[in-house]
């Protein structure tokens, strides 16, 4: 059997993270149709511009 745990040569602190900031204005715990729709108004406010 194989040995489930992975070793990574990074130290987790330099693996870089996605960005989040288009979802600030999100609030935390809500599901993914709350965030399909926040990020629908914010294309087409600058889609508006």
């Amino acid at each position: 059997m194989t040995n489930a745990n992975q070793t990574h040569d990074e130290p987790d602190a330099e693996v870089d993270e996605s960005p989040t900031d288009h979802l600030d204005n999100v609030e935390d715990g809500c599901g993914c149709t709350e965030i399909w729709e926040h990020m629908s108004e914010e294309r087409e406010s600058v889609s508006d511009d």
